[in-house]
């Protein structure tokens, strides 16, 4: 998934995650991240924002750049399912995908883009939480309001690749 992995290392080398809250989570399914108005906790348009339109990236030293709505283009390649743990990109839809992903916390199998059974989500693994599992799961236990938004705001401080 050179493209997804591409964007996500572009986003976290930029700092772009740095500092924004998770906006969905929904215990048995998933915790979502990623949505530039989420500094906010509050901002009603949490879950809809990604990068910069047109704004370049690069993928492996070649240059490349998100569409004029700042989304790449899927990446249907390698059979990675939505294990617990993996990193998978949030999308509205075919090549919709941007900044926001979300961390599997079960098997969610039917969200594999091969998976035909929902033709509607077709969302590729690009990532795997090698450690800090347990924070994975306090996070998927904390309460929610009735749209899945934490109740006490959990904010990522920083992201970074080691």
């Amino acid at each position: 998934m050179p493209l997804t992995a591409g964007n996500f290392l572009s986003l976290v080398n930029e700092k772009f995650y740095d500092n924004l809250h998770f906006h969905r989570v929904i215990k048995d399914f998933m915790l979502q991240f990623g949505c530039p108005f989420s500094k906010d906790p509050k901002n009603p348009r949490n879950g809809t924002g990604g990068p910069d339109p047109n704004s370049a990236f690069s993928v492996n030293g070649a240059p490349m750049k998100r569409d004029a709505t700042g989304s790449i283009k899927d990446e249907h390649t390698a059979k990675i399912s939505n294990e617990p743990g993996t990193l998978s990109m949030a999308n509205a839809g075919p090549n919709s995908g941007g900044s926001q992903f979300f961390v599997n916390t079960v098997h969610n199998s039917f969200l594999d883009w091969w998976d035909k059974s929902a033709p509607d989500s077709a969302h590729p693994v690009f990532g795997k939480v090698v450690s800090g599992m347990d924070v994975v799961k306090k996070i998927e236990a904390t309460p929610t309001d009735g749209n899945d938004n934490p109740k006490t705001p959990v904010k990522m401080i920083r992201v970074f690749m080691a």
